[in-house]
């Protein structure tokens, strides 16, 4: 059995065997070779026992070079198939699969000591279990890619929507600001014009007063000086006037005396006295304020929230970012501050809105584990009704339909109450220990807007005793 290629090969070229001869002496050569060999010499002797051949053409070794031809063959194929393909150890193409030692054996390696009584299954049998299992562990892997693209695809949007809210934020911010400006600026016009306008009634009063000074100085100097210059005259001449001077003297008749005018100067107590407070005191007419602010983060993507986030209404779905504090519950928001302890009421127009609810959303402990608790008041289908996750859902008697509704959290004492805000009668009542924080709560499918009422705004004075 041939093992490798050298018992193929040509002693003169070392290749392998092209048209392999066979001399007399029963060596082999290829038929180039040996003729190369013999040229120029004068006996034809073998390259490698020198024994002299009888024949110029030697015989054709054919078995020689069936194996030539067949060994170049397979090895041309060995060449053309991938070496991973092949055993390391025998160079055969790997065709079973231990089961035992878990890897690709050829044939050869099967009939080996080594595998002596190992499970073999054939390589694409093989693969195929193993690609399915491979699979089967891929899969968590490969979902947990998809969930972290869905994560910053929804990160992406997120930081997108940072953008429009900032700018939104900030036109509302300008947007105030610039009527809080146009007040002030207001405001400081009117004091102005104030104060130059008692300056201007005040110094018209000062000139007429040192206009009439003025003349009352003037016929009083000239007298005097007429006066004086009798007095210095001589003796006769004095004399011969003295009478006449004296009576026109006695004749002037003698004026009051000038007095000082009282309340002549601006009145600054006035005008700068507790400026900014009354400037405040005045604002509150322009300013208003809402015991509930609506958190837009938390709002459904229906819900279409007014500028002030004080109004909701149904609308076109938005596209907005997934967020952990967006309510679960369809159509729904809740307010920015958490309630958890005192009394707190916040008034709700819901007017012509059809369908709604209000109440408080926080969390409850059912069935050993913390849940989403919810207690409110419904109307839909012309129909009032009270649920709470802790309560079964109750109809309530309606004469007519609700307008404005005042809902009273008194969280100290576990209750929660609505009113009819137009003649403050009692709706209902919740009864419940409550704990944690609660939120405001309002729900619609309705285009009509749920407006939260702003509360009469006052500036008090503390006196201190």
């Amino acid at each position: 059995m041939i093992r490798s290629d050298e018992d193929l090969t040509c002693p003169v070229c070392h290749d392998i065997f092209t048209d392999p001869v066979v001399l007399s002496c029963s060596h082999s050569f290829c038929k180039y070779c040996v003729q190369k060999w013999w040229k120029g010499k004068e006996t034809r002797e073998c390259p490698l026992c020198k024994t002299v051949s009888g024949t110029v053409n030697p015989p054709c070794n054919l078995a020689l070079k069936n194996l030539c031809e067949t060994y170049l063959l397979e090895r041309d194929q060995k060449l053309q198939t991938d070496p991973e393909d092949l055993c390391s150890e025998h160079s055969e193409k790997l065709k079973l699969f231990c089961l035992d030692h878990q890897q690709t054996v050829c044939l050869v390696c099967r009939d080996s000591r080594k595998h002596i009584d190992h499970n073999f299954r054939p390589i694409n049998e093989a693969a195929q279990d193993h690609r399915e299992k491979l699979r089967k562990t891929l899969k968590p892997l490969q979902e947990k890619l998809q969930l972290f693209k869905q994560i910053q695809g929804n990160c992406v949007q997120t930081a997108e929507h940072i953008k429009i809210q900032t700018q939104h934020a900030e036109k509302q911010i300008k947007e105030q600001f610039k009527k809080l400006h146009q007040f002030l600026q207001n405001e400081e016009a009117v004091r102005l014009t104030a104060l130059r306008e008692e300056e201007a009634q005040r110094s018209k009063i000062m000139k007429k007063n040192i206009e009439a000074l003025s003349r009352d100085i003037a016929e009083l100097s000239n007298m005097i000086k007429c006066t004086e210059k009798e007095l210095r005259a001589g003796d006769v001449s004095f004399l011969q006037n003295y009478k006449a001077a004296v009576e026109r003297v006695q004749q002037r008749p003698l004026m009051d005396d000038p007095k000082l005018v009282s309340g002549a100067l601006i009145d600054v107590a006035k005008h700068l006295g507790n400026l900014t407070f009354n400037i405040w005191n005045k604002m509150k007419n322009m300013v208003s304020y809402t015991p509930v602010v609506l958190d837009p983060n938390t709002a459904d993507p229906e819900l279409v929230l007014s500028k002030e986030l004080t109004s909701v209404r149904s609308g076109e779905q938005q596209q907005l970012p997934k967020n952990p504090e967006r309510t679960k519950f369809l159509c729904s928001v809740i307010g920015s501050k958490g309630l958890s302890s005192d009394s707190h009421s916040w008034d709700i127009e819901v007017g012509q809105n059809k369908d709604w609810e209000l109440g408080v959303l926080g969390d409850v402990q059912m069935n050993s584990r913390l849940q989403s608790g919810l207690w409110r008041m419904m109307f839909s289908n012309s129909k009032l009704s009270v649920f709470s996750t802790t309560d079964k859902e109750k109809d309530l008697p309606l004469k007519k339909q609700l307008q404005k509704i005042r809902v009273h959290l008194d969280f100290d004492n576990g209750k929660l109450s609505f009113y009819d805000l137009e003649n403050y009668k009692h709706i209902h009542t919740f009864k419940y220990t409550f704990t944690g924080t609660l939120f405001p709560y309002i729900y619609t499918e309705n285009q009509l807007p749920l407006k939260i009422l702003p509360m009469k705004v006052s500036v008090t004075v503390e006196k201190h005793i």
